[in-house]
């Protein structure tokens, strides 16, 4: 996959180059790269915002360097500006099943502002407008490095163990069941009995019941969006009753 970044600040991003993702790099599975749109600036001072039209507070970028820059884009990918995603408020809120679509795509191409926002124009070079939550960053850097990190957790070899993406929280539609390493007993702390006697079919069901628990009593809204077999019913039904008692005692 290819990655674009246009930023104003490209040592933010420095930190995708270490661990797993860093990993990926260096293996030529995912090729990244920052351009700083400030290099593509035509006035003397070199400012890459201005006033907002009819007054307001802050300043918004301005559209020149960062329509420049995607030429740049386009003209070392053969053409090619990739799928354009603009980190923004007002996007569509991002999560498991976004991260899974973006893996699908073999060039992406993320615009992280500053300052108050964006002159509206620059949407024309956008194919997705994407958000982290309800809540506003000083820039975009810190979202697009979140949306680039969990989206590349789906590509083949990124991972240590090709399960792991497989296994984690939300890929089935619940969150991952508590899981344990040695030792057996930490403390006094003991790691439940049924994962240590290696009968796979008892760990399975375990594993899936505590998922169903997990999500019952943290993300009930999660169920309401799910399918669920008759396998997962009957747990569902046993994890009410038994939480239902110990919500008496």
């Amino acid at each position: 996959m290819k990655i674009d970044v246009l930023s104003i600040f490209p040592d933010m991003f420095d930190p995708l180059r270490q661990s797993m993702i860093g990993k990926a790099i260096e293996k030529g599975l995912i090729d990244f790269k920052v351009t700083d749109f400030r290099e593509f600036t035509t006035n003397k001072q070199r400012h890459v915002d201005d006033v907002v039209y009819g007054g307001g507070a802050g300043m918004l970028l301005i559209p020149q360097p960062i329509f420049d820059a995607m030429e740049e884009v386009k003209k070392e990918n053969n053409g090619d500006k990739g799928h354009v995603i603009l980190v923004d408020p007002a996007g569509r809120k991002f999560d498991h099943h976004v991260a899974k679509k973006l893996s699908t795509y073999n060039h992406l191409t993320f615009i992280s502002g500053h300052y108050e926002g964006y002159d509206n124009r620059i949407r024309n070079l956008v194919d997705e407008e994407i958000s982290l939550g309800d809540y506003v960053l000083t820039g975009g850097e810190l979202a697009s490095m979140v949306i680039i990190d969990a989206t590349v957790r789906f590509l083949d070899n990124v991972l240590g163990n090709s399960e792991s993406a497989a296994d984690d929280s939300f890929q089935n539609g619940l969150l991952e069941e508590p899981q344990y390493t040695r030792p057996a007993n930490f403390r006094g702390m003991q790691v439940p009995e049924v994962l240590t006697n290696g009968d796979h079919e008892k760990i399975r069901k375990w594993r899936l019941k505590e998922s169903l628990r997990k999500t019952f009593l943290r993300r009930p809204d999660l169920l309401e969006k799910r399918s669920f077999n008759k396998e997962e019913l009957d747990f569902l039904d046993d994890i009410k009753y038994e939480e239902s008692l110990d919500s008496d005692q």
